[in-house]
């Protein structure tokens, strides 16, 4: 399971963000008065930077858990479009052998327990916090590829939302811990986390959805690390993963497990063929 932070049994690892730098104070001179200083409009409030503030190492080499940021309490960060998105609004996906460049940045290598061949490139529309469709990428195997744009196809008629969709890159497996990340992706070529065996994201074979909304908890341990706020279930809002709705019926009605329904860990953004 897996972007940019990396997670327990083989979940994704996601980044995390910082506040924006706190401005310089301007002194007044000295027949400034109190109706010009506050006369203006409001200063526009910083949007989240996702993946900029690195975390204290804590045990077991995840960062250090710590509350959800007010920011990030009632998360709807806007999308950062990596391709065009779709023109008329319409759901569009396409399926392809890994072009050159794209496998380059991803995590692939020689000793991935699949070969590149064995791997599709997805591109899919998407909803975004924000209200808007984008197109986002994905790295599947080719077995489950058709299967998987059938999935993401309901969940775009249904305008379930989504932050971002991208190819997880190498410097993601290694990059310090950050605890806000909330990229939904799929293959991920690494070992489940503190396991020798290979995690079902290095197969192509397990998807992740919105990790920050649906995070990975085992005990005190929550992944994403600023994630907590998420853990309550009861406090429903856009992106979450519940059962029954339209996320785990698609993923269903193609055979896949929902880690949602795990008793311990409980890993409500990862979905697989492969059951783990």
């Amino acid at each position: 399971m897996l972007v940019i932070l990396l997670f327990v049994a083989g979940c994704s690892v996601q980044p995390a963000a910082q506040p924006s730098p706190t401005l310089p104070v301007t002194s007044q001179s000295p027949d400034t008065t109190t109706e010009t200083a506050t006369s203006g409009p409001p200063t526009a409030k910083p949007v989240w930077e996702v993946g900029k503030n690195p975390l204290p190492k804590g045990p077991g080499g995840f960062g250090e858990i710590r509350p959800t940021p007010p920011e990030l309490v009632n998360r709807a960060l806007p999308t950062k479009d990596i391709l065009p998105p779709p023109a008329d609004g319409e759901y569009t996906s396409t399926i392809t052998p890994i072009p050159p460049d794209v496998l380059a940045r991803s995590t692939w290598q020689a000793g991935c327990p699949v070969s590149k061949d064995e791997l599709r490139y997805l591109t899919m529309s998407f909803w975004g916090f924000d209200g808007r469709p984008h197109t986002g990428e994905m790295i599947v195997h080719k077995k489950v590829a058709q299967q998987i744009t059938g999935v993401f196809a309901k969940l775009y008629e249904a305008k379930f939302p989504l932050e971002e969709m991208r190819v997880s890159t190498p410097a993601e497996l290694t990059a310090p811990p950050t605890g806000d990340g909330n990229n939904t992706t799929a293959f991920v070529c690494r070992p489940a986390r503190g396991q020798t065996n290979w995690s079902a994201h290095a197969y192509g074979l397990a998807v992740d959805i919105n990790p920050f909304c649906n995070p990975y908890s085992k005990g005190e341990l929550v992944l994403p690390e600023l994630a907590s706020a998420y853990v309550d279930r009861g406090r429903v809002r856009p992106g979450m993963i519940r059962a029954g709705d339209v996320a785990e019926r698609a993923f269903a009605a193609i055979g896949w497990t929902w880690g949602g329904t795990w008793r311990t860990p409980k890993d409500l953004m990862h979905f697989s063929a492969t059951g783990s």
